[in-house]
């Protein structure tokens, strides 16, 4: 995982800089960086820039993808939910979002009412989320969403596996980062690429299935491509196939008995 330093573009906000700096432990520099990769906070958002390959790299829960997601998502009926099992749930469970990433899936989880927990290893990452958390949680339309959203930087397996048995989740979710070895893919998502040279692969993915399948009292789901490979180790109970993504369910019953 590649440290990444803060660079406050906007002298107004040089106290909210320092606060990202502090909590999620990053370097914070008085000038831009000629190199590299670099977090740099303007006056509208935090990003994740560097120098001339792709755009911004931000979280969002207020406009774009999210608001489309939030408007027009389809509900219940939408694969993660799914997964999650929230079709046809009279309670919804509690949800920990293991490798929360941009929070992407953790945004559409609580649009739907779900109390999410997103954990965050990256710093990087970490302090993109909070950004985005703090402005949704200063927007009408998101405000209530977010609040149902809490983020936490840690490991998620040292963080799942010290968890008391009444804060364990109904729910854990894991969409592991892999190396990407499809150049196609690679070369449409270059944000992504961006994103994922910054927060680094998840290459422990088979000792945080096991501490989630641990933690979790419902289910785990992992968020695969459709013909990527499972996590190595334990067999899923039930595959959710879509048209580009694929949920592998770890259902803890089946599991227990089996």
């Amino acid at each position: 995982m590649t440290a990444t330093p803060l660079y406050c573009a906007e002298p107004a906000r040089i106290d909210a800089a320092r606060r990202l700096a502090e909590r999620f432990d990053l370097l914070l520099i008085r000038q831009r960086p000629a190199t590299g990769y670099w977090l740099e906070l303007g006056p509208e958002r935090l990003e994740l820039v560097t120098t001339g390959k792709h755009g911004a790299v931000y979280a969002e829960f207020v406009e774009g993808a999210a608001r489309h997601r939030r408007e027009q998502g389809g509900g219940r009926g939408q694969p993660v939910a799914k997964a999650v099992g929230l079709k046809g749930a009279k309670d919804l469970p509690s949800v920990v979002d293991a490798t929360a990433g941009l929070g992407r899936d953790s945004f559409v989880l609580a649009t739907l009412g779900c109390r999410v927990t997103m954990v965050e290893r990256s710093p990087a990452a970490a302090a993109l989320l909070a950004d985005a958390l703090e402005r949704a949680l200063r927007d009408d339309a998101t405000r209530d969403i977010a609040a149902r959203m809490t983020l936490v930087h840690a490991s998620s397996i040292a963080w799942l596996g010290s968890l008391a048995e009444a804060e364990r989740p109904d729910v854990v979710f894991v969409d592991p980062m892999f190396p990407d070895t499809d150049k196609k893919s690679a070369a449409a998502k270059k944000d992504m690429q961006a994103f994922q040279h910054v927060i680094g692969d998840d290459m422990d993915s088979s000792e945080l299935l096991t501490a989630a399948i641990a933690a979790a009292k419902v289910r785990v789901v992992v968020k695969r491509p459709r013909l990527g490979a499972a996590i190595a180790g334990v067999k899923p109970s039930a595959v959710l196939d879509g048209k580009s993504t694929r949920f592998d369910l770890y259902v803890i019953k089946a599991l227990a008995s089996g």
